[in-house]
């Protein structure tokens, strides 16, 4: 096998560092937002709630966080996504309002749990364009 010169193991080496530094940021989960989460998911109705509403992110007192719902998307196609048993359900029925009410109610609980932590003093709201698209929802293009 070929020996490696001075200059290549060098290289490889800070090429190697680059990579690792890259894929730990990647993965890592600040403590404060990783401490939110496990909130999130150690509540009844927020943790066994079909959509994850979690926190993307906090800093300065603003935790961000996920939500499927937005005025860009009709709320028919995301409740459809969240409760399969849903189906074509009119919107003026009984099911899908009691549906719509458990969507808002849970969001609303799990914002509610984020601001019981004394560092954060608001909730911005963030469209989960991921999950909606991985459940076959197209979206208007960003407004970035």
């Amino acid at each position: 096998m070929a020996q490696l010169d001075r200059g290549t193991k060098i290289y490889a080496a800070v090429l190697g560092t680059i990579v690792l530094a890259l894929i730990f940021l990647a993965l890592y989960t600040p403590p404060q937002v990783a401490h939110l989460n496990d909130r999130l998911e150690a509540d009844a109705q927020v943790g066994s709630f079909p959509y994850p509403f979690r926190v993307l992110r906090a800093s300065n007192g603003v935790a961000v966080m996920s939500t499927p719902r937005s005025s860009a998307v009709p709320v028919a196609q995301v409740l459809g996504k969240i409760f399969p048993e849903l189906g074509n359900a009119d919107p003026a029925s009984p099911l899908f309002r009691e549906l719509q009410d458990k969507l808002a109610s849970t969001q609303k609980r799990a914002k509610a749990i984020v601001l019981k932590d004394p560092e954060i003093k608001r909730v911005q709201w963030e469209l989960d364009r991921d999950w909606l698209s991985a459940h076959g929802i197209t979206l208007p293009p960003s407004q970035h």
